[in-house]
């Protein structure tokens, strides 16, 4: 390879890997990225990009991995641009890069290419001078996606100081915004990423930063496409370098691909194809799959901190016609929490306490766990793995929790000592100043025994239940209470609106943070947007007493037909008809 023409920057590199003992791989160790979404993301690229007249035509990837993205971009050019181009790549795995110099040596033997072993935070975080320059015109990209559990919290907290992020921080989300830092104001990059940042709250900061760094021009949601073969759910965006006086460019394309059980309307060779359908087709592949297809602008809301969505004139007519029949949200009913969390379920939670030979331990309650989500009711069937019971060792003084005093519970007293090793080794517990043998989180002792609206975090469509039996909900669930006496109606209305075909497809709507398989993420930040009807109305009351119909009714046919009934009334209260043949 030709290294005449390295700069200072280029020179400046430092060997050591940043993360030592940390495997880095793309695509969540699966694989690096596959050749057709390499050739997606180049010719995108380059069907934007106004490149220099004269002079070198500079090239990043600044996670270079095997060459897959640089090879794509250097093809997808025309010959004649290719002896002006200078392709520069930096990764931290060396045999990757080796791989990646043989390749790109075997097809583009006359171009200047320099593959270094270096990692790229280092280059951006640390320029010459503290003055970083703009210089790529063009940047290819696919991040390692890489969590702070893997990368450690000191090595997070690192990332973040240095690039302004909150919360969690993903490898990928330093890496997005080091880009900014060396992308030419005329420059265009081309990047894949998890679409985890677009919805989730650890990525305020850096949808933040990518609308203020980046003048971002489209956004693809691969959704679960699976072009990596695996469950990473990538995201493809398009972006030029930021305008000095800090304006942004008109809005911005977003278009979304995820699978589907409705009938096709168009067809496509893959996945990647199936992205010029028309906007809200399903587009159905010769392997069996179907995916629907979206396209419309970006809408963050009020703030450049907000979710990212897909707004189309459809869509937002749509959610305009529920708003008008919105009398308020979850969130006017009470706080959505998390179940609670020991970090030693071992020892809390078992299925076996009568055989125990201490004797069955006094503080037991019974356990919610996703085992048992049914909607409207849980299925409580006598099977082991759904009647597990947790040792709650908390409870309620003068209106204050408390840990449970052990001197008046002689067998859990017992059984706590046996596990007291396991237990004390939580030292982020006892630093916090809790006794050994508390629950990391707790919640509330008295809140348990009043109704309560439960549901697990992830599944493909809503499952919401009523729990009135006093349980305990498990960390794997979230549950909602009323927060005001006399306003129990309110719970069963949003029962009937939670478990609706139509909250489906206001979640579709407003949200769409699909997972793997078409699963959904229910958690407090989106389930607290639901909307409730104007309670008032006689048909709101008739919905929320089909609602308990149905909870005292299950299991059985007619709870069943129940709910079908309820399902269209939904519809119709938020002024909407029911759409044939939806699943």
């Amino acid at each position: 390879m030709d290294t005449r023409n390295m700069d200072d920057t280029d020179e400046r590199l430092m060997r050591r890997p940043r993360y030592a003992g940390v495997e880095i791989r793309k695509s969540a160790g699966a694989t690096y990225t596959p050749a057709a979404l390499a050739d997606f993301v180049a010719q995108q690229m380059l069907r934007v990009a106004t490149l220099p007249r004269r002079g070198s035509i500079r090239v990043l990837d600044p996670a270079a991995g095997d060459g897959a993205l640089l090879d794509a971009l250097i093809t997808a050019l025309p010959a004649t641009l290719r002896k002006r181009l200078q392709v520069r790549g930096y990764d931290i795995d060396q045999p990757a890069l080796a791989q990646a110099n043989e390749r790109l040596r075997r097809d583009h033997p006359d171009v200047d290419i320099l593959l270094e072993q270096a990692d790229f935070l280092d280059v951006v975080s640390r320029p010459p001078n503290g003055t970083p320059t703009r210089r790529f015109d063009l940047v290819i990209a696919n991040p390692p996606y890489v969590r702070t559990q893997i990368m450690g919290a000191q090595q997070a907290q690192e990332l973040a100081r240095q690039f302004g992020l909150t919360g969690r921080v993903d490898l990928y989300y330093p890496f997005l915004l080091g880009i900014s830092r060396v992308l030419g104001e005329d420059g265009v990059a081309g990047v894949i990423t998890s679409n985890r940042f677009m919805s989730t709250r650890s990525g305020q900061a850096v949808r933040r930063e990518l609308l203020s760094r980046f003048r971002v021009t489209q956004v693809w949601d691969m959704g679960d496409s699976k072009p990596f073969g695996a469950a990473v759910l990538p995201a493809v965006l398009l972006a030029r370098g930021a305008k000095p006086d800090g304006t942004a460019d008109a809005a911005i394309g977003f278009s979304s691909l995820y699978e589907t059980r409705e009938p096709a309307t168009a067809e496509a060779a893959d996945a990647l194809s199936a992205l010029a359908a028309g906007d809200d087709e399903v587009a159905g592949l010769a392997d069996g799959r179907r995916f629907r297809v979206r396209h419309g602008v970006l809408d963050h809301g009020d703030t450049t901190e907000g979710v990212w969505r897909l707004a189309s004139v459809a869509g937002e007519h749509w959610l305009a016609t529920v708003a008008a029949h919105t009398w308020a949200t979850f969130r006017h009913i009470g706080k959505i929490r998390v179940g609670v969390k020991s970090t030693a379920d071992k020892v809390f939670i078992r299925d076996d306490w009568d055989g125990l030979p201490d004797g069955r331990p006094e503080l037991l309650r019974p356990l919610i766990t996703r085992h048992a989500a049914r909607r409207f009711k849980a299925d409580m069937s006598p099977a082991p793995s759904r009647r597990r019971e947790i040792l709650y060792p908390h409870v309620v003084v003068n209106g204050r929790r408390e840990a449970a005093d052990l001197g008046l519970c002689p067998n859990a007293r017992a059984y706590l000592e046996r596990h007291r090793d396991t237990l004390e080794a939580r030292s982020y517990l006892i630093a916090a100043g809790r006794r050994w043998y508390e629950l990391w989180v707790p919640q509330d002792p008295a809140a348990w025994s009043a109704p309560k609206l439960v549901f697990p975090d992830i599944s493909e469509k809503p499952v919401f239940w009523m729990d009135t039996e006093g349980g305990v909900v498990n960390g794997e669930c979230y549950w909602l209470q009323c927060q005001r006496e006399h306003e129990e109606d309110l719970l069963w209305l949003a029962l009937a609106v939670a478990n609706s075909s139509f909250i489906e497809a206001f979640y579709d709507h407003r949200f769409n943070n699909k997972l793997y398989a078409g699963r959904r993420r229910f958690i407090t930040q989106y389930v607290e947007q639901f909307p409730l009807p104007d309670p008032a109305r006689r048909e709101s009351a008739e919905a929320a007493a089909l609602a308990r119909q149905i909870h005292e009714r299950l299991p059985g046919d007619d709870a069943e037909r129940l709910a079908r009934e309820l399902d269209a009334r939904i519809w119709t209260l938020f002024g909407l008809a029911p759409p044939a043949g939806r699943s």
